[in-house]
């Protein structure tokens, strides 16, 4: 295994420390941010899930799909009959379901429409009907890699 594999494996951990953080940080900005029912505020944090996607979140997903599947297929054998990796596996597709089908035009959504009210000072029902979906998502689309970081860590099966 050797220098390749640590180095890989540095890289997984790194892209779901990025992925992980970012998710559950920008979740924890945007509620606060909705929370104040003030617009600008509300705009300025819808620019920055958007722009936080594109910095943190996909560069960290990328890393640990690219990195983690590296190690898989050059140091495993027949990596879909592995329980633990499998399911590591599908609950990491599931959550990224959630983001491309839901979460992401949600969020794109609510980011057009926030530049609208950050200059009519209100926020339309709209608005808080597409906050109710991206949070309810956005807790399962954080809590399915959550569950995944027990089956990488801990291999059950």
């Amino acid at each position: 295994m050797g220098n390749t594999y640590l180095l890989l494996k540095s890289i997984h951990i790194f892209g779901v420390i990025l992925l992980m953080g970012n998710i559950i940080v920008t979740a924890w900005w945007k509620f606060m941010a909705d929370k104040t029912k003030e617009p600008n505020v509300i705009a300025f944090a819808q620019r920055q899930v958007i722009l936080t996607d594109f910095v943190f979140t996909a560069p960290g997903a990328l890393m640990a799909i690219m990195a983690g599947d590296t190690m898989a297929y050059h140091f495993m054998e027949n990596t879909w009959d592995i329980q633990w990796l499998t399911w590591g596996r599908c609950l990491f597709i599931a959550s990224g379901i959630i983001w491309i089908t839901i979460l992401i035009p949600t969020q794109i959504k609510q980011s057009r429409m926030a530049r609208n009210f950050a200059i009519t000072q209100s926020i339309p029902d709209e608005y808080w009907q597409l906050s109710q979906r991206w949070n309810i998502f956005g807790a399962l689309a954080v809590a399915l890699p959550l569950i995944n970081i027990y089956w990488m860590v801990f291999k059950p099966i």
